[in-house]
């Protein structure tokens, strides 16, 4: 998913956002309840656009199958809506099940990134200029969508990848609803604000979330209205206001409305492994912190999440030097 690469395969490396999606004829599903077809201005590569938005492999929300299609399980303001995106001849299709089916296809041409213009980026390092050049197809999604964000960020809080997306698996599965439509097996909606609301606190225990992420989380929906209302507003005021949640932190943030604003500036500070893969490939330093990381990435200000984005796809990124963080789950406690 990070790529062609896997040196170190990281959350970090792995918000790359690449999910390898086959080319092929879109197979025959049972006749949609709605579809739209959209032709993008220029190159699009679903997997770049749509890989963020996957937590792990086994996402319940997120299927990229063999026949070349992207599926997408969402909880949209209509309600729990199933999409379906293929690319054909240059041509988008997407097809939706659901009572939010026409809420995701009025979407459709942000999620893949209509709203994103890469010819405002200028490469300043001889790597950038290199990887946007092999990557013609990279947009940065806007999903609309805070909550669907959110939620998953904050369980990847301070753990490893492994623990944050079976958490994220495990919940969705046993609280989520099944996806409508003719979806791929075992795909679920991701739950209502309500619903994750009375999650009892040992389903959290038996996920590996400890209480202080289960803590935020059950915060956050409670506001989950106003939290959605952020959708509206610029992308430095819709953090303001997820970071007036106890729990939420500029880390949680970006992560958020990198995905459903498609905020090309939005930078993640405090991560434990993007500070020093960008000092790598830019500077050759790969004990930078936060303040050299935005330091290096001064020159592409309003354009530096794109930065990051093609710093994690071009796959030059430092060796490892110790063991991977053990793998805990609490739940055996």
């Amino acid at each position: 998913m990070a790529g062609r690469f896997s040196p170190r395969p990281t959350r970090t490396t792995v918000r790359g956002g690449h999910v390898a999606v086959p080319a092929g004829v879109p197979r025959q599903a049972p006749a949609p309840a709605r579809v739209r077809t959209w032709v993008p201005e220029g190159p699009l590569d679903l997997g770049l656009v749509l890989g963020p938005l996957r937590r792990g492999p086994g996402d319940p929300t997120f299927r990229a199958l063999p026949d070349g299609s992207v599926w997408r399980a969402s909880l949209t303001p209509a309600g729990p809506g199933t999409l379906r995106v293929t690319a054909r001849g240059g041509e988008i299709r997407g097809e939706a099940w659901g009572p939010g089916a026409a809420w995701l296809l009025d979407g459709l041409p942000e999620l893949l990134g209509a709203s994103d213009d890469p010819s405002a980026f200028v490469p300043r390092h001889k790597l950038l200029a290199l990887t946007s050049h092999r990557r013609p197809g990279l947009r940065l999604t806007r999903t609309g969508l805070v909550l669907e964000s959110l939620i998953p960020s904050v369980l990847e809080q301070k753990v490893t990848t492994g623990e944050a997306y079976r958490a994220w698996r495990l919940l969705v599965r046993k609280y989520g609803e099944p996806a409508p439509g003719p979806a791929p097996e075992r795909m679920s909606v991701m739950p209502a604000p309500r619903t994750w609301a009375l999650i009892p606190s040992w389903e959290w225990h038996r996920a590996g979330v400890d209480d202080k992420r289960a803590s935020t989380v059950l915060r956050a929906v409670r506001v989950a209205a106003r939290l959605e209302e952020a959708v509206g507003m610029p992308a430095a005021e819709a953090q303001a206001r997820l970071e007036l949640v106890s729990g939420i932190g500029p880390w949680t943030s970006a992560e958020t409305v990198q995905r459903s604003h498609g905020a090309v500036d939005a930078v993640t500070v405090g991560d434990l492994h993007l500070p020093g893969i960008v000092g790598w490939a830019l500077a050759g330093d790969r004990d930078a912190d936060d303040d050299v990381m935005l330091s290096l990435l001064e020159p592409y200000a309003g354009q530096r999440h794109r930065a990051a984005r093609l710093i994690l796809l071009s796959g030059r990124v430092p060796g490892r030097r110790g063991p991977r963080m053990a793998y805990g789950d609490i739940g055996r406690l």
